[in-house]
């Protein structure tokens, strides 16, 4: 007699799905919106400067594209709701993937210092985005908790859970689903200085999920990520390895390509994970 788990249907992720997530991260953040906008009136309190205000609203947001691609598009199409894998896996695969990550680190730091910041195409660009995270990162409890906690979390699930893990489910070779969600994480992060290592970074998380089918270790590998730029930002002002530490950029980029490229063979061709799928 068959499994009853075996007769049931997977998620697809397709343009409705898309229509879900991006309707119910307006929904989540318009509502906070709305608020803030009653607080000006009601009390002449505008929040959007308060740095609890920047956490709900982005808790808000994920919560609303988690929340609708749940309610119209996973339960009618399962008749279930959204169930994500946490297992942890073997010690082993911890110790392969984490160096892997900070290789990628590194190289994506390389390329990404050859994009221009002065000019007339990126300078006023990337003046009004310093500032930007400036701003962002002058309250370092609050940077932590976002990047370090909330982030790696609802991220996660909608980018790897709902979005790569749904483009699989349809059918598509798992390279190209890896490709596209890396793809699209990079862009929802709005300039071309972060849109590099967002790749390069979902690309390894996404081959983390597809080959371990576990989100906790691709949140701990996003969280590991974050933490170490925190760090640097905290401690150098800055997010690169080489200014941080006065080296040259060609030093830290061979240095992440030797520690990636052992790491990635090492995890992909020479080790079995171990893991239980829920």
């Amino acid at each position: 007699m068959m499994d009853q788990n075996s007769l049931k249907k997977n998620y697809i992720f397709n343009w409705q799905g898309a229509l879900a997530l991006i309707g119910g991260m307006i929904v989540g953040s318009s509502i906070v919106a709305i608020a803030n906008v009653i607080s000006i009136f009601a009390f002449n309190e505008n929040l959007q400067y308060k740095d609890f205000y920047l956490l709900i609203a982005n808790a808000a947001g994920f919560l609303g594209a988690i929340f609708a691609f749940d309610y119209f598009i996973a339960r009618p199409q399962t008749g279930r709701k959204l169930n994500f894998n946490f297992s942890p896996t073997n010690l082993m695969t911890y110790l392969l993937i984490f160096p892997m990550m900070f290789g990628m680190m590194m190289i994506g730091e390389f390329i990404t210092a050859q994009i221009p910041v002065k000019g007339p195409v990126f300078g006023n660009y990337y003046e009004y985005f310093s500032k930007l995270m400036d701003q962002m990162t002058n309250d370092h409890a609050t940077l932590i908790v976002l990047a370090v906690i909330m982030a790696p979390i609802f991220e996660e699930i909608v980018f790897r859970g709902i979005i790569q893990k749904g483009l699989m489910n349809k059918g598509v070779k798992p390279w190209k689903a890896i490709a596209i969600s890396a793809l699209v994480f990079g862009l929802v992060h709005g300039n071309p200085w972060q849109f590099v290592g967002a790749v390069l970074l979902g690309s390894v998380l996404g081959l983390v999920y597809y080959k371990t089918k576990s989100l906790l270790l691709s949140m701990l590998l996003h969280a590991f990520n974050n933490l170490v730029s925190s760090i640097l930002i905290f401690y150098g002002k800055t997010e690169s390895f080489a200014e941080t530490f006065h080296v040259s950029e060609y030093l830290i980029l061979g240095f992440g390509i030797i520690l990636f490229s052992v790491f990635y063979y090492l995890f992909m061709k020479k080790y079995r994970v171990h893991y239980s799928e829920n």
